[in-house]
């Protein structure tokens, strides 16, 4: 999505909690990015992330603001939960104010072709039914 990001998490190993594991997540995304920019030779947008970072923050050496602070998040209890939101999704590219692409399924930065096609992207995907078989 242009604006933001949804994900489906489960850790694989104890965490002390969910915002640690987003707090990492997020810091590992955002250096990805900025390098991503750095090597694109985009100056203005990385400038808009430089101004977006707080004083007190620039202090202790942080150059850039990718992401906001806060974030949203479902615990799915279930696999009907879980499909639910995988569904939503999915879906989102097509819907409301976006229409980013006709069919879901040919959004490029979606896990969404995997699962209706189970062909890989260049991203890799577990499905979420092989996720704790160990």
């Amino acid at each position: 999505m242009p604006n933001h990001l949804h994900v489906l998490l489960y850790p694989t190993h104890p965490v002390k909690s969910l915002n640690q594991l987003v707090g990492e997540g997020k810091r590992f995304i955002a250096y990805e990015i900025v390098k991503g920019l750095e090597q694109h030779g985009k100056s203005s947008l990385l400038e808009k992330l430089r101004n977006g970072v707080r004083a007190k923050e620039r202090i202790k050496g942080k150059k850039h603001q990718v992401f906001r602070l806060s974030f949203d998040a479902r615990r799915c209890f279930n696999e009907k939960m879980l499909e639910q939101k995988l569904s939503y999704i999915h879906h989102n590219p097509v819907k409301g104010k976006w229409s980013l692409v006709d069919d879901y399924v040919n959004y490029p930065y979606s896990s969404a072709n995997y699962y209706e096609t189970g062909k890989l992207g260049p991203v890799a995907i577990t499905h979420y039914k092989e996720l704790g078989k160990d």
